[in-house]
C-alpha cells in the first residue's frame, strides 16, 4: 500500500515538475546554508540543480534576470548596492532572514595590541605603529582585507580615507582563502598581524577574539553609504566600524510569485549562526568537497527534524 501510494503523494507536492537553480558566492563556506535551503525545496517536490558558483555581483544579476532562481547568501546591508544595481525590488524579492548576527571587523594579534596599547584602527595613522605591521619591508602596515567585488572592500577603502590611514596602511586584497591562510601563518609565527574578517567564517575559530586576537574599534561610523551608528555598534557599546548584517534568501520575483510554497519555505527557514560557524570549521579541517558539505547539511536537517518538518508543512499549506 505504501509503495503504491508514493507516486500519488509525490504528484501532490507543490514543486513537482519544477526545476530550481540556486547560485552562491563561490566560497565553500556558503554551500552549507545553500544546501539546507535546497533540502527544504526538495522536500516540497522541487528538482534541484547542483548549486552554481558565481561572483557576488554576477549572482545578483543572474537572480534578477531569472538565469538562476535564488541565492541563500545575501548579506544585508553589506551587499545592498549589488541588489539595487541588479534591479532591486523590481526584479527580485527578499524572503526572510536565514541567519542573524553576521559580523565584520578589524583585528590585531593580542600580544601586539597589548604591548603597544592598540585598541582602535585609527591609531595606525601613526607611522611608528603602522610600521610594526609591515610585511614587505616598507614602512606601511599591510592590512589583510577583502577580495575585490565583495562589498567589504568598499568599506575598507573608505576607512583608509575617513580615518586618515591612506599614507600609512596598505589594503592587501586577493582570494579570501589565501588571505586567511596568510593571517593564520603570521599569527602562528609570532609576527604582528592586522586584518579584516567576518563571521560566520572559520578564521574566528582558529584565532579566537579575546584569546588570540583583539577586535579594534573605530573613532566614528563612516561608510560609503550613510549609515546609522547603531548598525556598527556592538551590544557592549564598541563601535567596530562595519555593519552587523543578516544573511537572507533573495529570489527572482517571477519565480517567487509562481511558487508560493517555495517562497514560504525560503521566508521561514532559519539557521543559527553558531551552527554555520561550527560547520565552517569542519571545512577548515578539510571536509570541504561538495559531498562532505551536503552531508553536513543533511546531518543538520536530521538533528532539527521536527522543526524542519514543521517548516515544510507550513510551506505546503501556502500552495493551497
Amino acid at each position: 500500500m505504501t509503495a503504491l501510494s508514493t507516486p500519488g503523494q509525490a504528484q501532490d507536492l507543490p514543486g513537482t515538475g519544477v526545476s530550481v537553480e540556486i547560485a552562491y558566492d563561490s566560497t565553500a563556506e556558503t554551500v552549507f546554508q545553500t544546501e539546507i535551503v535546497a533540502l527544504g525545496l526538495e522536500a516540497l517536490g522541487y528538482e534541484l540543480e547542483p548549486p552554481l558558483p558565481l561572483q557576488i555581483p554576477a549572482m545578483y544579476l543572474a537572480t534578477a534576470t531569472g538565469d538562476v532562481d535564488l541565492i541563500a547568501c545575501a548579506w544585508e546591508p553589506l551587499q545592498n548596492a549589488f541588489y539595487d544595481r541588479a534591479g532591486g525590488d523590481g526584479s527580485m524579492v527578499r524572503l526572510g532572514t536565514l541567519i542573524e548576527g553576521a559580523t565584520q571587523g578589524y583585528f590585531v594579534d593580542k600580544p601586539t595590541a597589548e604591548k603597544y596599547g592598540i585598541t582602535s584602527i585609527d591609531q595606525l595613522k601613526d607611522p611608528e605603529l603602522a610600521a610594526i605591521f609591515s610585511t614587505d619591508g616598507s614602512s606601511n602596515a599591510q592590512l589583510f582585507g577583502c577580495p575585490p567585488g565583495w562589498g567589504c572592500e568598499r568599506a575598507i577603502e573608505h576607512h583608509l580615507d575617513a580615518y586618515e590611514l591612506r599614507d600609512t596602511v596598505d589594503h592587501v586584497q586577493g582570494d579570501m582563502a589565501v588571505i586567511a591562510s596568510e593571517i593564520i601563518a603570521r599569527h602562528a609565527s609570532g609576527d604582528p598581524v592586522v586584518y579584516y574578517t567576518y563571521n560566520p567564517l572559520w578564521v574566528s575559530q582558529v584565532l579566537v577574539p579575546g584569546t588570540d586576537v583583539v577586535q579594534l574599534t573605530v573613532p566614528f561610523t563612516s561608510l560609503p553609504e550613510p549609515t546609522d551608528a547603531a548598525l556598527t555598534t556592538l551590544a557592549d557599546g564598541r563601535n567596530i566600524g562595519h555593519t552587523i548584517n543578516t544573511i537572507g534568501v533573495i529570489a527572482n520575483k517571477d519565480f517567487a510569485e509562481e511558487n508560493p510554497a517555495a517562497a514560504k519555505w525560503m521566508e521561514i527557514v532559519k539557521i543559527p549562526v553558531e551552527d554555520v560557524v561550527a560547520e565552517n570549521y569542519s571545512i577548515y579541517q578539510g571536509e570541504k568537497d561538495d559531498e562532505a558539505i551536503r552531508a553536513h547539511a543533511e546531518a543538520w536537517v536530521a538533528e532539527n527534524a521536527e522543526q524542519f518538518g514543521a517548516w515544510v508543512e507550513e510551506a505546503k499549506a501556502a500552495a493551497q
